[in-house]
């Protein structure tokens, strides 16, 4: 059973990541915060059919795929950085950090694309009337878990934080799949909530801070399913990086 979750109206989105330290938007508020329509947004998910296979996987599975880009926001100025490896220390991922993971740079057509632009800008705007900051470091991450082998993993660490400031968690398609219930729980207490993002586009926006999630595994309901999602984060002191790569 899919458990529904409690949106917030768009006007309140940040005043609710303020109050519970976190936020679930609908697609239609998230198509009102970035000045574009739902057809233009559900239009992006073209950009999910092609993400090759992560091979950074240590429980052996080959159940992900996925891209990534960086950039900064500056205001509502948006630029893409040079293609840099992901990064995350053991304190935040103990299954894959530690190491630079170099994936598959997002396509041109999707760089170049005035709705993917105007989505990012748009969270970092909403995001900067919470934690006002000269620039923000953003991480977007194209994810496919699929369930060719009989299960896929979105969350493969586990229950954890990511090591930034905010995180969005957009459900981009669902298809032929049970599971993949999304869990959060504050930081310093017991206190959590379950539920699953069914509709296309809608968005859990999180403090990481205060915030640990996770998603539970996806199990197939026909001969092929899977599970998409764009995963972006912003950080205010600059990218995650390797130690070996911190000046001296």
């Amino acid at each position: 059973m899919n458990l529904f979750p409690p949106l917030s109206p768009t006007e309140r989105l940040a005043s609710d990541i303020q109050d519970n330290g976190y936020a679930i938007a609908s697609a239609q508020s998230v198509a009102e915060l970035a000045g574009i329509s739902l057809a233009d947004l559900n239009h992006l998910h073209l950009h999910w059919q092609d993400l090759p296979r992560d091979p950074y996987l240590k429980d052996g599975g080959r159940y992900r795929f996925r891209r990534h880009a960086s950039y900064t926001v500056t205001g509502s100025v948006l630029e893409m950085v040079p293609h840099r490896a992901h990064w995350q220390s053991l304190d935040y991922n103990a299954l894959h950090g530690g190491i630079e993971r170099w994936f598959e740079p997002i396509t041109d057509a999707l760089a170049k694309d005035p709705t993917w632009q105007a989505l990012l800008k748009s969270m970092a705007v909403l995001l900067s009337g919470l934690k006002p900051v000269k620039t923000w470091f953003v991480e977007a991450h194209q994810f496919r878990i699929d369930t060719s082998d009989g299960i896929g993993r979105p969350t493969p660490e586990g229950a954890h934080r990511d090591g930034v400031d905010f995180v969005a968690v957009f459900l981009v398609d669902r298809q032929g799949i049970k599971g993949g219930e999304t869990r959060i729980f504050e930081v310093n207490t017991a206190a959590g909530l379950r539920f699953t993002l069914i509709e296309p586009w809608s968005v859990l926006l999180m403090n990481d801070e205060r915030m640990i999630h996770e998603t539970t595994p996806i199990q197939p309901t026909r001969a092929h399913g899977y599970r998409d999602t764009l995963v972006v984060t912003f950080r205010s002191s600059g990218f995650q990086d390797s130690p070996k790569n911190s000046p001296q």
